[in-house]
């Protein structure tokens, strides 16, 4: 009677385990998402590519594949020049394809890095990434002016095309427990990080972007004022009356990236630095 009732169950699973099979075989045949690079004058390219194309890639990362990318570079900026020939050697021996030109690129891939160190090609480099439609990460500096900034995030909006810039910072997990509430409401911030200059670019579009991007992590959108005090400092006034402080080429508290932070639970000071993996999720 039980091998009985078994048999009848196995009968009945049968239709079910066949159809879970051939969504199986159907999903591990898919192609994956082809990804490519615009700039590879920042180690950038070679982490980012490693962690998506690691063969312990889980989750979205999993459906990824860089495939191709365009050099680029900038002859004036001896941090772009002197990196691009290694890290396009570096690429192209993990078998990524390296095209001539930008437009050739985006005829093997679904979505686009741009990488680029230098902010001032990248509305230049952007403009065909939109226009053909490809989703697009821009990596910091978002570009060379505001203007440029404004305009890329124009052409994107126009034309539907997803788009978006950030630092790794802002996926930092204290920043973003800071954020959550772990601190409760907070009512000051002071943020810091490393300011290098790149006389080419205004001083916080350079390296600055780092300490800001974790202010805006954990006050969140709404300053309305900004008074540039120093050099390095530069305080915004909020429209709730908080206040934000960017401090830059200071290592508070014996650390390069971090805040101090002032709410109604506590006061503290966090600072953290997780690499590229929350940014390229």
């Amino acid at each position: 009677m039980k091998a009985l009732r078994f048999g009848t169950v196995l009968a009945l699973m049968a239709p079910l385990l066949s159809a879970l099979s051939w969504t199986r075989a159907e999903e591990a045949a898919s192609p994956p998402i082809r990804v490519g690079i615009i700039g590879l004058d920042t180690s950038h390219v070679i982490a980012f590519t490693r962690l998506i194309n690691s063969p312990n890639a889980e989750g979205d990362l999993a459906d990824l594949r860089v495939v191709a990318a365009f050099p680029g570079g900038s002859p004036d900026i001896p941090s772009s020049w002197n990196r691009v020939e290694k890290f396009t050697e570096q690429l192209r021996e993990q078998g990524i394809e390296i095209c001539d030109s930008i437009p050739a690129m985006l005829e093997k891939v679904d979505a686009v890095l741009l990488e680029s160190v230098d902010g001032r090609p990248h509305l230049e480099q952007a403009k065909p990434v939109i226009a053909a439609g490809k989703p697009l990460f821009i990596d910091k500096p978002l570009g060379g002016t505001l203007a440029d900034c404004i305009e890329i995030f124009r052409l994107a909006n126009e034309k539907k095309v997803p788009c978006f810039s950030s630092s790794s910072l802002r996926f930092s997990s204290a920043f973003l427990q800071a954020r959550a509430g772990e601190f409760g409401k907070i009512s000051a911030c002071t943020a810091w990080s490393p300011m290098s200059i790149e006389p080419h670019h205004p001083d916080l579009f350079w390296y600055g972007i780092h300490g800001v991007e974790i202010l805006f992590t954990v006050m969140g959108p709404g300053c309305k004022e900004v008074v540039r005090e120093s050099e390095t400092r530069v305080v915004g006034t909020w429209h709730d009356g908080r206040k934000g402080v960017f401090v830059g080429g200071e290592k508070l508290h014996d650390v390069s990236y971090g805040a101090e932070i002032e709410a109604e639970k506590k006061n503290g000071y966090i600072g953290t630095y997780e690499g590229y993996g929350g940014l390229v999720e």
